[in-house]
């Protein structure tokens, strides 16, 4: 017997060793501090780390900013002189920045963004404290300039946008000249009007004009020769207005009512349409609309240099049909340049792309026809592909620029080398025929490229989530390195305990494509440990998430701090990969890329035990806040808590232009498949919600209705309404209140009581 229970004592160390064990979780002040001050701690062990610049007017001169220790400084690099200096006094500019600004600054810690320097580089201007600032570099004298500050934080918020244009005008403030000088065009009583420069003789070209249906100033385009000129005339659509409250405005003890305009999916829109005048009869001439009767939006009017015809850009409602059309300027008649057709969506707002060669009689086009994202060469005067300028199962990222005279086009693009991440950025440089692909960038990893203004040398900063940034200069011709500029320092950081995120790749829902991720630990991670798993959601259409340059610290960091792993995934149904990949998305938002992030967390917790996937959390903001819902009500099994920051819980109640490009026109009962507010009986994991009473970005009644339909629903579930806070988390006190609330719902412990002792936020802020 005493040989049998010593053997079982054996086994059980044994089990105790190598098998990871839940330990009761105990989460205290000092882990909160850890956490929230884990930024603090880390940033400055980061050093000679690049993170913004830009070239000084067309010279060869190229400034940036980079971090020191105590803060940040600005350089500027001479590309041909293969020189760096700082780029000035910054103590001075400080000083001269605090005397016209009548603020606190310190010299490594100058609040400026949006910086530029004059042609010769003797001044700079940039936005502080809610306003622009120009600050001469010899005399160092700093001047407030007129006119409205920057959006944003510093400047504050316009209520009163307009999404959709403005309201109609009886009659133009102003004129516009002919080239001639020989003519003004006007807008009087919602009509096109001329007047004659000589003898002021005027004359009304359209008699059609009314408040509802009338011609715009704006849109106003002149031919080359003067003989005729263009204008639209606007159909005016439903303007929808929402409405804001804000209840605790800083400068009155009363509330403030604010109106925003924001259209939404299935919105009557504004619908233009282009008239043609010939200035000599006074007369216009009849375009067909028949190639765009249904327009979201007709965009860049411009004629041809010769007058020959004047093109505008049509994306029909739907997002499936997207044209360049060509108008003769004589006749009248339209024709297709450029006739895109896609089953699912033409991604306008960011795989489009156009470059006019030869005055538009060749154009260079951005498709993903074949599945993958890529250039081709039309016959601009025919409307046929002359030819494919790239090819292969990679995406072009984005086109830098286009040498007319050489014929070449300079790209960034992701997935060509075989074995890489598919999502690591490099830059290309083509011929227009489709010869000659060389790649000028080296290093795997994400590069961020910027050219020259005579487009013989870029800049590329590059890194991977692992490699600090290195920050080189590069000849165009062949990519040849000219100079290093700098390479980050993270010395600092490894002595301090600093790990990278470790990538992590397993199979999507097909079993063949991959699927990337990261996941983040704890600094004090024990292996032994069996920890929380929350995800960091973000599955907008429109990009992808998954970090992949060097960062310091970030938001998962801190998270993770608190006895948690962080991950996060690109699912299927974001950008940058295939077509298909994509398309997951088409009229099924709510999907989010769910069956491959499932995949993806097993994958990892078949080879980390620590891993416990039978306590999943998960949090986002914005299409986060709608995933992060979406998970706990769509996959109830595999999600057990989630935080959902200003979620457009219903795409029908949130922006138009993001919402009809992946749920589609009309609107159909797609939208309430993926709605959150229509699928909120489904609740059985825990939730927050968090929503920020003056969130211009997603209506706050978003929130409001789902809250709403979980009540009636008769779901338990938490509420932060956080006065006068924009879109996010509610900033330190929506971050803290999500700490809290994940500690307490896969942690099983109790948060410090944090009523009669300062909170870890206002004590990071001393």
């Amino acid at each position: 017997m005493e040989r049998t229970t010593r053997a079982l004592v054996a086994a059980l160390i044994v089990i105790a060793v190598l098998i990871p064990v839940t330990l009761s979780a105990q989460v205290t002040r000092a882990d909160y501090d850890r956490a929230t001050g884990l930024r603090a701690k880390l940033q400055p062990l980061a050093l000679d780390i690049v993170d913004r610049g830009g070239w000084i007017g067309k010279s060869v001169r190229y400034w940036y900013r980079k971090s020191v220790a105590g803060g940040n400084e600005y350089w500027i690099v001479d590309t041909g002189k293969k020189e760096k200096a700082v780029a000035f006094d910054h103590a001075r500019l400080a000083a001269a920045l605090a005397a016209a600004s009548g603020e606190k600054v310190e010299a490594l810690a100058l609040p400026v963004f949006g910086l530029t320097f004059d042609e010769k580089g003797a001044a700079v201007e940039f936005a502080a404290f809610g306003a622009r600032f120009t600050c001469d570099l010899a005399s160092y004298v700093c001047k407030k300039l007129e006119g409205p500050g920057p959006r944003g934080p510093a400047g504050g918020r316009d209520m009163t946008m307009w999404e959709r244009g403005p309201a109609p005008e009886a009659a133009s403030k102003g004129t516009k000249a002919s080239p001639d000088g020989k003519w003004e065009a006007f807008i009087r009583n919602y009509n096109l009007c001329l007047r004659e420069t000589a003898t002021k003789a005027e004359f009304i070209l359209s008699r059609d004009g009314s408040e509802g249906n009338y011609y715009t100033f704006e849109s106003i385009a002149w031919a080359p020769d003067s003989k005729k000129l263009v204008a639209m005339r606007l159909r005016r659509g439903y303007h929808r207005v929402i409405q804001y409250v804000e209840s605790s405005p800083a400068d009155q003890l009363q509330p403030k009512y604010h109106v925003m305009e924001y259209a939404k999916p299935g919105d009557a829109l504004d619908i233009e349409r282009p008239v043609l005048f010939a200035v000599d009869t006074k007369t216009w001439i009849e375009i067909d609309d028949a190639l765009f009767p249904n327009p979201y939006e007709l965009t860049d009017l411009a004629w041809r240099k010769d007058g020959r015809a004047f093109t505008f850009e049509y994306n029909r409602r739907g997002h499936q049909v997207y044209r360049v059309i060509e108008v003769d300027g004589t006749t009248g008649l339209a024709r297709a340049v450029v006739d895109e057709q896609a089953k699912t969506f033409f991604f306008y707002s960011g795989k489009k792309y156009r470059y006019d060669l030869a005055d538009g009689r060749e154009v260079v086009w951005m498709s993903e026809r074949d599945g993958w994202n890529h250039l081709y060469l039309y016959d601009g005067t025919t409307g046929a592909v002359r030819n494919r300028i790239t090819k292969g199962e990679w995406v072009v990222r984005g086109v830098d620029r286009v040498d007319e005279e050489k014929r070449q086009a300079y790209f960034r693009a992701s997935g060509v080398i075989p074995g890489q991440d598919p999502y690591f950025v490099d830059a290309y440089r083509i011929n227009l025929d489709g010869t000659g692909l060389v790649r000028l960038t080296a290093g795997e990893g994400t590069h961020t490229v910027s050219y020259a203004a005579d487009g013989a040398t870029f800049v590329d900063t590059w890194s991977r989530v692992e490699l600090p940034p290195a920050t080189v200069v590069r000849r165009a011709a062949d990519g040849a390195e000219i100079m290093t500029v700098e390479k980050g320092d993270i010395g600092g950081l490894l002595k301090a305990g600093w790990k990278a995120p470790e990538v992590f790749v397993a199979k999507g829902r097909d079993g063949v494509t991959d699927i990337w991720g990261i996941i983040v630990r704890p600094s004090n991670f024990d292996p032994k440990r069996k920890y929380p798993v929350i995800e960091s959601i973000y599955a907008g259409p429109h990009d992808s998430f998954v970090p992949k340059s060097f960062q310091a610290s970030s938001g998962m960091r801190a998270l993770a701090e608190l006895g948690f792993i962080v991950s996060q995934v690109d699912g299927m149904g974001t950008s940058n990969r295939s077509k298909a990949f994509h398309d997951i998305c088409w009229k099924n938002i709510g999907d989010a890329g769910f069956p491959d992030r499932i995949l993806w967390h097993k994958a990892v917790a078949a080879k980390y035990a620590s891993y416990d996937i039978s306590r999943v959390g998960i949090y986002g903001v914005s299409a986060g806040g709608q995933n992060a819902l979406g998970g706990l009500l769509f996959h109830p099994e595999f999600y057990k808590a989630g935080v959902a920051g200003c979620g457009c819980h219903d795409n029908r109640m949130d922006k138009i232009w993001w919402n009809e490009q992946w749920m589609g026109w009309p609107v159909g009962p797609e939208y309430a498949a993926s709605s959150n507010v229509d699928n909120a009986a489904k609740l059985e994991g825990k939730l927050l919600l968090i929503v920020g009473e003056m969130d211009t970005n997603v209506d706050p009644a978003s929130t409001m209705q789902v809250a709403n339909a979980l009540i009636k629903a008769n779901k338990v579930f938490d509420l932060l309404v956080v006065p006068g806070a924009w879109h996010g988390l509610g900033g330190p006190y929506g971050e803290r209140k999500m700490y809290d609330f994940f500690v307490r719902s896969l942690l099983g412990a109790n948060p410090p009581d944090w009523n009669g002792q300062a909170p870890p936020e206002a004590k990071a802020a001393k």
